[in-house]
């Protein structure tokens, strides 16, 4: 795709830099000039981390890097960094300046490699793709430089161990709370878990083991992919795909079931965590049932979304299967590849047999914003996207929930929308807003 991009929800490729943060103790080091950095941890929100943001080491390349090449002072900053940052695994990411020029950093970062420091190196050159495809560069960097070499057994598979992939980290604002949840539920069903990212994770320590793992889990209609066939092929993991975020009662228990019967674990348990689980849920759910046939004014009855093709597809089946709200014209702006977008309209027409859910692939969001201007639908109309939306929901006199990035009117710390205790979350962040148009 050529031309300009409107409020593009997503970065370029050095963004996967926040993957890195995500790891307890890791640090991204960037060889590129000293806007990328900024740029990054500009469009995240809260996404310092350990040593993100400004406290992430950067070349700064310049004229004199350009014309003499970068290498040497590359070599420089990494060994500088190893002197004023406790750090378990470096990553250098190079910039789009470092590799139009051709340095060599392969070769510098071998230099450390061979002295035995845990450090990995990565093309993120933001002209050669996105973030959302550089974080699975960036895993599977770490998993051929760093776990390959420190993995103390890299055979012997451990029962019930798992290596889990979901959010992207900081690219899905509720990446923690989601991945919290992950674990959880899976633990739940007698899993051992890999989370891998974030506070739930044992940081690098985890990473070791990954190569134990039985299988893995990809929670993602595409990103994400590219790392669990890397480790198919290099450990010998089979892996289950379940293409979107679950999100309360029927697609979490849906989700826990697939993974039980792809592990082989025993039907009784599984099934007694998820009644005590589906129990609490529902009993809300009922509670939610009265309130609504019980309220005197307008609640939205329709639903557009403005988000990455995983939340479109968990919120779509969400709301119109448990809520009530019916999913209208649905837009995914996270750049979805060609070869996965009718798989994609494939499962979100089974969210329903009676209706029809419009859906487009575009990651320009403004063309998006265009089309919803100029769709009318009876009811009260809902809009779920990111703080520029806010505007639009306004002109039409939606109500609005932002649920993805850049969002500037919430605060997000551990808040996450998967699982059950996801989906009530969703419940309440909703109806908070729409009851606060009353007064």
């Amino acid at each position: 795709m050529s031309g300009i991009i409107e409020q593009e929800r997503f970065t370029c490729a050095i963004g996967a830099m926040q993957t890195v943060v995500a790891i307890r103790k890791a640090v991204p080091i960037l060889h590129s000039g000293p806007g990328c950095g900024t740029m990054v941890s500009g469009f995240f929100e809260h996404s310092t981390g350990y040593a993100g943001g400004s406290t992430a080491p950067c070349t700064n390349a310049s004229e004199k890097e350009v014309v003499f090449g970068g290498e040497a002072k590359l070599k420089t900053v990494i060994e500088g960094t190893y002197k004023v940052i406790d750090s378990d695994l470096q990553v250098v990411l190079s910039g789009c300046t470092s590799e139009i020029v051709g340095d060599d950093i392969s070769q510098v970062v071998a230099e450390f490699q061979a002295e035995g420091k845990p450090i990995v190196h990565v093309e993120t050159a933001g002209f050669k793709s996105n973030n959302y495809v550089s974080h699975s560069n960036v895993v599977n960097a770490i998993v051929d430089q760093y776990v390959e070499v420190y993995a103390e057994d890299g055979t012997t598979k451990i029962d019930n161990l798992v290596n889990v992939f979901a959010s992207i980290p900081y690219q899905d604002q509720f990446w923690k709370g989601n991945l919290r949840e992950l674990k959880r539920i899976l633990e739940g069903i007698g899993l051992r878990v890999n989370i891998l990212f974030g506070p739930e994770s044992g940081g690098v320590a985890e990473w070791r083991t990954m190569p134990n793992a039985r299988f893995n889990i990809l929670v993602s209609p595409w990103f994400g992919l590219d790392i669990v066939r890397h480790l198919e092929g290099k450990y010998g993991q089979p892996f289950l795909q379940f293409p979107y975020i679950p999100i309360g009662g029927n697609e979490t228990s849906r989700f826990l079931r697939a993974v039980a019967a792809f592990a082989g674990l025993d039907p009784k348990p599984v099934e007694d965590f998820i009644g005590g689980e589906e129990a609490g849920f529902y009993e809300e759910i009922q509670s939610l049932a009265t309130f609504l046939l019980e309220f005197r004014y307008g609640l939205p009855n329709h639903l557009h979304m403005i988000l990455d093709s995983s939340y479109v597809l968990g919120i779509s089946k969400f709301l119109l299967n448990e809520v009530g709200i019916v999913p209208k014209e649905q837009f995914i702006v996270d750049g979805v590849p060609e070869a996965f977008q009718q798989a994609i309209r494939a499962e979100l027409a089974a969210s329903s047999a009676k209706r029809e859910i419009p859906v487009s692939f575009d990651p320009d969001a403004g063309k998006a914003q265009e089309a919803i201007r100029a769709i009318t639908h009876p009811g009260r109309g809902l809009l779920i996207g990111s703080g520029w939306d806010k505007q639009l929901a306004e002109e039409k006199g939606f109500d609005f929930l932002s649920a993805s990035n850049p969002s500037p009117y919430r605060l997000v710390l551990t808040t996450g929308y998967l699982g059950y205790q996801g989906g009530l979350r969703l419940i309440e962040d909703i109806y908070f807003r729409v009851l606060g148009t009353y007064s």
